[in-house]
């Protein structure tokens, strides 16, 4: 039988610093390498059984810092309930007052605060200070590229953590920081419409590409009275594109979808579809499809 692991109950469920609980002698340096426990950064160790999301890796990273430090950007948009925002393995985003030195690591992205954000309160120690969700918003548009930062801002929309109007005046204020001009261009492209990350990454990149800016889910009314939501329109052109991402939890999703197209054929549109792989695979090929479809339909450039 393998031994039974040692895990004092003071430190079950927790992060720690590994100095600390060695000075307390609640373990010893041998044992922090068991398995008891998994090893987050330098001096940082948490009880194995957590799961290894980018909480875990906020909760770490936090006990290495100042007290001022706040969780920002992408990481407070996962702490804020956007799980796409950022992975276990990604970069913690931090902001730190200029007055205190903390340099970029490894998964440790430093950024320098000119003055105070705006800090979500909480209930509890669990979770380390973050930003805002608006806040959060902001900063995920000036230091990510447009294809993770979009989607990242539409799921804050979507779940009604922002408001379009309070993303305006945010990027109103800090039009003159540094960033203040791509955030506001983020925001521009941003739509709550979206229902998932590769979503927003098509319509962003179609975009980006030069064709005009489609609708999400607008209302289409087919045979029988029947209302379709195709993923983006051109309503103009009456084209339409839809996402297939094949991860459906409802069993009749896939035979609705094998009528939509010829349902909205019926009703006068040109309907495309892009699965997972073409749109990560052949994109040139899903961006021709579409400008042939608009051209064809009469839209000019």
């Amino acid at each position: 039988m393998p031994p039974r692991p040692h895990r004092p109950p003071a430190l079950a469920w927790q992060v720690f610093r590994g100095s600390d609980v060695i000075r307390q002698g609640l373990a010893t340096r041998h044992q922090l390498r068991g398995s008891s426990w998994i090893r987050l950064r330098h001096d940082v160790y948490a009880d194995a059984r957590l799961d290894r999301d980018h909480a875990l890796a906020c909760r770490a990273a936090a006990l290495r810092l100042p007290p001022e430090a706040v969780i920002a950007g992408p990481s407070s948009a996962y702490l804020h309930g956007v799980e796409h925002a950022a992975g276990f393995d990604d970069d913690v985003h931090v902001l730190v007052p200029r007055t205190r030195r903390v340099d970029s690591q490894r998964r440790l992205r430093v950024h320098l605060l000119d003055a105070d954000a705006p800090v979500f309160p909480l209930g509890d120690t669990v979770e380390p200070r973050r930003t805002d969700p608006t806040s959060a918003a902001w900063e995920t548009a000036a230091w990510l590229d447009p294809l993770r930062a979009v989607p990242i801002v539409d799921s804050l929309l979507a779940g009604g953590l922002t408001t379009r109007a309070a993303l305006s005046a945010l990027g109103t204020a800090n039009a003159d920081r540094p960033g203040g001009r791509r955030a506001r261009w983020i925001f521009g492209l941003a739509d709550p419409g979206a229902q998932s990350p590769p979503e927003s990454q098509l319509r962003v990149r179609l975009v980006l590409g030069g064709l005009p800016r489609p609708v999400t889910r607008h209302p289409i009314r087919v045979a029988d009275g029947l209302v379709l939501h195709p993923d983006l329109a051109w309503p103009e052109f009456r084209v339409a594109v839809g996402y297939d991402g094949r991860r459906h939890s409802d069993p009749e999703r896939p035979h609705r979808d094998r009528r939509r197209p010829d349902l909205l054929a019926g009703a006068g549109w040109l309907v495309l579809h892009v699965t997972s792989r073409r749109l990560h695979d052949d994109f040139p090929a899903v961006f021709r499809e579409v400008r042939a479809a608009l051209i064809t339909r009469g839209w000019r450039r």
